[in-house]
């Protein structure tokens, strides 16, 4: 069954003017967050042993709102900073996937139980990994180069109501950057939801083969997840599982051939090999455990 056309729009509209409201609050009160904390003080908050390092690591990917390619100047200033591997590592696997947006997001769209399983999933997943590589001692595949870019010096606060200012200036610069993956993404999403027939897709399900096909298929591809989770919601409404769509998510979204790209400039290939199957993996055990908590 196919929706008519002013249906479709009507979805589109809806659901766009929610999202960029979402978007442009939560990105208001992160870039605040961030200025009065300052990016020195969090490299360095970052040090500890290997298991609180992971863990502050991971809360810093989580309050840091980047896609897969702004996570790299910072994952450099942080090993260039001395931070200890793992928290990085950490880091790494953590900033492009979970942040207060993607949560609020799928919160809104799909509820606060799956947001809650996303976020242990991926968090535990990211823990782990870290963890592991730095048993394996991949540190020692991180190239000793220098890799330009990087997030600003942070100046000192100023008070509220001047960083107010300066955090809705950031906010429409980042919106400028976003509303055009974010429009397509809901604008492919209302596509799907209104014109594709379920029946088309509903075969694929929750099968266990199309969460490592989709996954193969979410890497390659440069997803963010401002503009994949409308994208998403749109396929599992149109009959798709939401394992293989989470497998995609978080396959697109974890990796791009632009950030892989960057990150051979500073890790030697068996650290690339590692990180893109680490992403390989949170993919895939993402998409056979989410399904439980739809």
């Amino acid at each position: 069954m196919t929706r008519t056309w002013p249906e479709t729009l009507q979805f589109f509209g809806l659901l766009l003017v929610e999202l960029l409201a979402l978007f442009m609050v939560i990105t208001f009160v992160v870039v605040l967050i961030n200025r009065r904390v300052g990016t020195e003080r969090l490299k360095g908050w970052l040090s500890g042993n290997r298991f609180t390092a992971p863990a502050k690591g991971v809360l810093i990917g989580a309050i840091t709102p980047f896609c897969s390619c702004s996570t790299v100047p910072m994952l450099t200033g942080m090993i260039r900073a001395g931070a200890p591997f793992s928290g990085a590592a950490a880091f790494l696997i953590v900033s492009p996937l979970v942040d207060p947006i993607i949560l609020a997001m799928i919160a809104v769209l799909l509820g606060w139980q799956m947001m809650l399983a996303y976020a242990v999933v991926i968090v535990v997943s990211a823990m782990v990994l870290a963890l592991i590589w730095d048993q394996l001692g991949l540190a020692r595949q991180v190239r000793k180069v220098r890799v330009s870019g990087g997030a600003p010096d942070d100046g000192p606060w100023q008070g509220l109501r001047p960083e107010s200012r300066v955090a809705i200036g950031e906010t429409v610069q980042t919106l400028r950057k976003m509303w055009i993956p974010l429009v397509i993404g809901v604008a492919i999403g209302a596509v799907i939801h209104g014109a594709v027939p379920q029946s088309l897709l509903e075969g694929f399900g929750n099968a266990v083969w199309a969460v490592p096909l989709a996954a193969l298929i979410g890497v390659p591809l440069y997803i963010r997840g401002t503009a994949a989770l409308p994208i998403g919601m749109s396929l599992i409404s149109s009959g798709v599982g939401v394992g293989p769509v989470f497998a995609m998510i978080i396959g697109g979204t974890g990796a791009s051939i632009p950030e892989v790209t960057m990150l051979s400039a500073i890790f030697k290939p068996r650290l690339l090999i590692a990180f893109l199957a680490s992403v390989m993996t949170v993919a895939i055990g993402g998409g056979l455990i989410l399904p439980m908590f739809a």
